[in-house]
């Protein structure tokens, strides 16, 4: 560039600015070439008072690729008013621009540009980049109109029109396309068998796609690269992972895909090991195999993997885009790790990313999941927009954590803007009123979702409407809701009934049938440690165990503090034992007896905590419901202020802040307590 920099200073120099040759190729060299600078071609074409035609579709052909591609159509704009008609070098790259932009409105313009000036019909280019464009824009029947009208069909034609038909999953009409080459003897290429295997990936149609296969061994066609990565990712998507082996060890001229594409198909069946062997056997990785690995972990499990390999990507300086992101934050989410997840959105405003509404509702998910619901809340109110996923993850997070009645009126927000729920709301929505114990309101919305929107009804709903019902006391409706159900319950339709489950896990226990651990970790200082019921690997378990006997006879001292649910409190204190131990784990106690002088710990559960104490503690005479509520969770917690949060597919989370809440005297005998035991 800096000799071509100079080449145009001397074209100043010598008065040659109005040669409008000169300036076509320095503006060609420079929007063209591998080593020109795009920029500073525009700002050449800035400076020239009357650009001629040339130098319009040199820009536009420029810009028709990528996040230029709106340039491209505001040159056509310009040019068209400038009184410069376009020709057939103009068209296929104005309409490859509007295709890439999904601007169908423009692209219909330029289409009848085209028929204006007579280049819809004389020019195979022009009438293969109207098929593309129809097909980028999702229009199949309007590219198949253009495709028949045209009177001599090159390979191009053919291939844009199957490759149109597999874009969208029609293998058929893909098919009788690919059989149509053949009555007019055209030989199908690289680019048409790519096409057909992609079509039978998208059906999972393995039959298909060896026939395919077969086609091509039984007719010696020239197999690239290209080709083999798609069989192989054919085979791999139908299930067929061998013969996906077979292919890839075939390849003679393996390249990037290939193996990314073998690391995928692993992670897909859960081949955790293989997966990580081909990936660290990669001569070259780019950011897309670093993805593959990374949702890999994230897949099956392996979520402190999946963001310590996010961890070595950016340390190889690899620049993560925005499926990396959501799988570290989802990574963050599982594991509980707010320090890292935060870490995460400070590294997208320090590199100034624009958040898609993908990477937000990533963001609020992992803010949630990590227990932090005032932060998910702030963040979804300043998305600057939102689409149902949004709204669901909020709404199934504040369900979960305790919000109900703020579920429940984000709801209301929700369909005050017009926007339609769908199943996964009304999951949260029925979650919340389960929680709150809102038997009515869950009435009222279990009838909306089927009378008004039209929702059938999953398994999931009638569980929290029969949840509702039971916590509610009304046992005969439950049963009767049971009856009518269009499917066969399942373990958690009958586990909703408490009698029921009381019977069960006597039976179990009197069988020596042992329900598995559920695991909780507890986060302090930004260290995450695993821990279950009962667990005492912890080389602290005995002064752990012996803080819990203090604060479970300060909690007998102190109940007569907790003015109408006294009561409550009293009559739990008899299972106080087992209660405390089921409803804190000992993860919460590690948490306690490690936050001192610190600000906080957190703790994750696999089941809620207030929802536990309601199925091991009596019920509050003061509850209306019957059911056990939030205001009986806070009087059982006082003096410690505890958030119980679950998203509506994740982990539990606590958050026990020692020095947020004073209550009087009450919290400094904790303290006091604590520091004296510490």
């Amino acid at each position: 560039m800096s000799q071509l920099k100079t080449l145009h200073a001397q074209i100043i120099l010598r008065g040659l600015t109005g040669d409008p040759i000169s300036l076509s190729q320095l503006i060609s060299f420079c929007a063209l070439s591998s080593s020109g600078d795009f920029q500073y071609a525009h700002h050449l074409f800035d400076s020239i008072p009357h650009p001629n035609r040339h130098m319009y579709n040199t820009l536009i052909r420029a810009s028709s690729n990528g996040k230029y591609s709106s340039k491209a159509i505001f040159l056509y704009h310009k040019m068209v008013r400038c009184g410069i008609w376009p020709n057939e070098f103009t068209f296929p790259f104005i309409l490859k621009a509007c295709a890439i932009r999904k601007a169908y409105l423009e692209g219909v313009l330029v289409h009848l540009h085209a028929v204006k000036l007579g280049c819809h019909e004389s020019h195979i280019c022009v009438q293969n980049g109207l098929i593309n464009f129809y097909v980028g824009c999702g229009k199949i029947e309007f590219a198949r109109k253009v495709f028949d009208h045209i009177r001599v069909r090159s390979l191009v034609s053919w291939n844009s029109m199957i490759g149109g038909y597999a874009k969208m999953g029609w293998w058929k009409e893909a098919f009788l396309l690919f059989g149509g080459m053949w009555d007019e003897r055209v030989e199908p290429d690289g680019h048409t068998f790519v096409s057909l295997l992609s079509v039978c990936s998208r059906i999972y149609d393995v039959e298909l796609g060896r026939s395919v296969h077969w086609y091509i061994e039984i007719n010696g066609v020239f197999v690239d690269v290209y080709v083999q990565n798609a069989l192989l990712d054919m085979y791999a998507k139908c299930g067929h992972l061998q013969m996906a082996e077979a292919v890839f060890a075939r390849m003679a001229d393996k390249n990037v895909v290939s193996w990314t594409s073998m690391v995928s198909a692993y992670a897909k069946h859960g081949f955790v090991e293989l997966a990580e062997r081909i990936f660290y056997q990669m001569p070259v990785k780019n950011v897309v195999s670093w993805n593959s690995m990374i949702s890999c972990y994230l897949q099956n499990g392996y979520y402190k993997e999946s963001l310590d390999l996010f961890y070595r990507m950016t340390s190889f300086r690899v620049v993560p885009d925005e499926t990396t992101v959501v799988s570290a934050l989802s990574a963050c989410g599982q594991l509980g790790d707010l320090v890292a997840g935060k870490k995460l959105h400070d590294y997208l405003r320090d590199n100034s990313v624009q958040p898609t509404v993908t990477l937000c509702n990533s963001l609020v998910d992992m803010y949630a999941k990590c227990g932090s619901s005032e932060l998910a809340l702030d963040f979804f109110r300043n998305m600057p927009e939102k689409n149902i996923v949004s709204w669901n993850i909020i709404i199934n997070a504040l369900a979960l954590h305790g919000f109900g009645y703020k579920a429940i009126e984000l709801f209301q927000e929700m369909e005050a803007r017009g926007i339609r729920p769908d199943a996964l709301t009304f999951s949260g929505l029925l979650s919340a009123c389960c929680h709150c114990g809102l038997v009515e309101i869950g009435r009222y919305y279990f009838s909306k979702m089927g009378h008004m929107y039209k929702i059938p009804y999953d398994i999931e709903h009638y569980a929290c409407m029969i949840d509702i019902l039971g916590r509610g006391g009304l046992l005969k409706e439950t049963l009767e809701l049971v009856g009518k159900m269009e499917m066969k319950p399942d373990v958690v339709i009958w586990a909703q009934q408490w009698d029921e489950m009381k019977k069960m896990r006597k039976l179990m226990k009197d069988h020596f049938v042992r329900k598995i651990d559920a695991v909780s970790s507890i986060e302090v200082n930004g260290c995450i440690s695993n821990f279950m019921a009962d667990d005492k690997k912890h080389e602290a378990s005995n002064r752990i165990y012996t803080l819990l006997n203090q604060l479970k006879h300060h909690l007998e001292f102190v109940s007569d503090a907790y003015g109408p649910t006294a009561e409550f409190i009293d009559a739990g204190i008899a299972n106080v034992v087992d209660g405390v131990q089921v409803v804190l784990e000992l993860g919460n106690w590690l948490g306690l007896w490690l936050c001192i002088g610190k600000r906080c710990a957190r703790a994750r559960h696999s089941q809620p905590l207030w929802q536990i104490v309601a199925s091991h503690l009596p019920t509050s005479s003061s509850s209306s419901t019957g059911a056990f509520s939030p205001n009986d969770q806070r009087a059982l917690w006082s003096p410690f202020h505890v958030e119980a949060v679950k998203d509506f597919s994740g982990p539990y989370s606590t958050m026990v802040e020692v020095d947020y809440i004073r209550e009087g005297q009450k919290l400094t005998d904790i303290e006091c307590l604590l520091q004296n035991f510490n």
